[in-house]
């Protein structure tokens, strides 16, 4: 990642950073605790130092998530005096409003979208700042920068503003609200590579360790928390990996690596030709799983 790279992409998000604290009334950081939201916080820091984020942290919590980074979250805003807003996902399973899947397959990831407005509407967010990239998924590459949402939370791909010159339209009618992606034009080495360069602290879940997995449909599932769905006929065995993303548990495989640091990070995707996303299952349910998600209130 050369030098006009990292300042162009570093100064193009910071900008969009600034718009949104400019145009919202209330805008919110959507923070998982995941490499990518890891990376707006710093770029937030930058847009508005010397003085603090100018808004909260939302993280929606499916309550599968990895232990290394919700005790990362956590930390970060507290060092931060970032006010951090959880909802969690087994709220609305306990009160009737989604029903959760079961067997093999099963995964909350899609139960979020229920928690996520619920969330907005709660506390009347009118932009949601999130870490997505245009190299994930043919879905996410359609999105634009500000990225308007229905007042049901709906996103319509086929009816977007278009955005030139970098002239960002925060104008939105009651009840809409807007998603915002100042990593849009990243890619997953990007974001590496600045964090490297940032020399930016990450959950150590991202370097690679020993953990007890198993292996299904030629991927490998943690064994470790009693969260993943495992048949009896599935043997664990303890394997040097790292996770390349870390969404919820139940949809999310580690990748074999040896990688421990983020300079060898930073290596292995450079050399990788398989995207982050495939090791999300979630993806894999159909062709278009992340666009309809999306359609339906999907960050």
């Amino acid at each position: 990642m050369n030098d006009l790279r990292v300042n162009t992409l570093e100064s193009e998000a910071i900008y969009i950073m600034r718009e949104v604290a400019a145009q919202f009334e209330k805008p919110v950081l959507l923070f998982s605790g995941g490499k990518d939201s890891i990376t707006l916080v710093r770029l937030a820091q930058k847009a508005f130092w010397p003085a603090k984020i100018p808004f909260p942290f939302l993280h929606v919590d499916t309550g599968h998530n990895f232990p290394e980074t919700i005790e990362f979250r956590d930390r970060l805003a507290e060092e931060l005096g970032i006010e951090l807003i959880v909802r969690n996902v087994q709220d609305n399973i306990d009160a009737g409003k989604v029903i959760e899947e079961t067997g093999k397959y099963a995964s909350r990831n899609m139960l979020q979208t229920e928690t996520l407005l619920d969330a907005i509407e709660e506390f009347g967010f009118d932009a949601c700042i999130g870490g997505a990239r245009r190299d994930e998924e043919k879905a996410r590459a359609k999105e634009r920068i500000f990225s308007v949402r229905s007042d049901f939370g709906e996103w319509d791909e086929k009816n977007q503003r278009p955005e030139l010159f970098d002239l960002l339209n925060g104008k939105i009618e009651l009840g809409q609200n807007v998603r915002v992606f100042p990593i849009s034009n990243w890619t997953e080495l990007d974001v590496w590579s600045y964090i490297e360069k940032e020399d930016i602290e990450i959950p150590s879940i991202y370097f690679a360790h020993k953990r007890n997995v198993f292996l299904r449909d030629g991927m490998i599932w943690s064994a470790q928390d009693d969260i993943v769905y495992r048949e009896e006929d599935e043997e664990v065995v303890e394997m040097e990996v790292r996770f390349r993303t870390v969404g919820d548990m139940s949809c999310t495989a580690a990748v074999p690596s040896d990688a421990a640091t983020i300079t060898k990070v930073v290596d292995e995707i450079r050399k990788s030709t398989i995207s982050e996303r495939g090791a999300r299952i979630d993806d894999k349910r159909s062709e278009a799983a992340m666009e309809k998600r999306k359609q339906q209130g999907y960050f």
